[in-house]
């Protein structure tokens, strides 16, 4: 087993960055195949050990012969920006898995290759996956913070407790836009339908003292009312590693069904 953080040159981002590994690479098991792939999505306000510090993925990743990628996405939301350097879901769903799977014995098929995140990273997992279905087989979104629809309704001057309406401008695009842009997962989930493309395995979950629980419950109707194949829990707990943490270890092994 060897952890760690590396950093490399993004040419999405235009700067050095880095990002934490955990490479299964000196064990018995499977010792002939090539690791699978989970890049794994800090929230708002985090850094890319959060996973690392808070949570089980290290044994996860050991038992389960998982490699896991976890890279920085600042407060981005996991999306392109129109300026030069804030192209974050380029980075994540093209640059660097084709960065890790040149580097690292890993698979290169997108049924091996799975993105997961809480708050945040949730959102940004289903964004990116849902962007990228040629590169992820699955998404695992863990309460996430899907508040296209509050930004949709936002007037310059507005905002809420987390942010002023110009950050949601710069990381959203145009609030009056989001109902077609590609920035709102449930326009991707509309194109996927439309040209008749494969969407990713979607794995969600959510506390039922979570402040982002409706938002959760009206994104998984969506899901519902699309006739989009889904997993959505709901079990006690709020907006943290401890509902986070056993729910990784639950998503890790809907990740391993075929």
């Amino acid at each position: 087993m060897a952890y760690g953080s590396l950093d490399f040159n993004s040419n999405c981002l235009k700067r050095i960055v880095s990002f934490r590994i955990i490479l299964p690479n000196d064990d018995d098991q499977n010792v002939n195949e090539p690791l699978k792939l989970l890049i794994l999505l800090h929230g708002y306000n985090g850094i890319n050990g959060d996973w690392m510090l808070n949570s089980r993925v290290l044994q996860l990743a050991s038992s389960h012969h998982i490699c896991v990628v976890m890279p920085s996405g600042e407060n981005s939301f996991y999306l392109d920006g129109t300026a030069t350097g804030r192209q974050y879901a380029s980075f994540v769903g093209e640059e660097l898995p084709a960065y890790i799977r040149k580097t690292f014995p890993v698979s290169k098929k997108k049924e091996d290759t799975w993105i997961g995140g809480f708050s945040m990273g949730g959102f940004g997992a289903l964004h990116t996956g849902l962007k990228y279905p040629d590169t992820f087989g699955k998404i695992v979104a863990l309460s996430s913070a899907l508040i296209v629809e509050e930004v949709i309704q936002m007037k310059e001057g507005q905002g809420n407790e987390i942010a002023n309406y110009d950050y949601y401008r710069l990381m959203f695009g145009p609030p009056e836009t989001l109902s077609y842009s590609e920035n709102n997962p449930k326009v991707l989930i509309r194109n996927l339908i439309k040209d008749q493309n494969t969407i990713p395995g979607i794995f969600m979950a959510c506390g039922t003292e979570d402040f982002l629980l409706e938002q959760n419950r009206e994104f998984v109707e969506f899901l519902r009312e699309s006739n989009v194949e889904h997993h959505y829990i709901e079990d006690e707990g709020n907006h943290n590693f401890d509902f986070w943490n056993k729910y990784l270890e639950v998503a890790v092994k809907w990740l391993l069904e075929r």
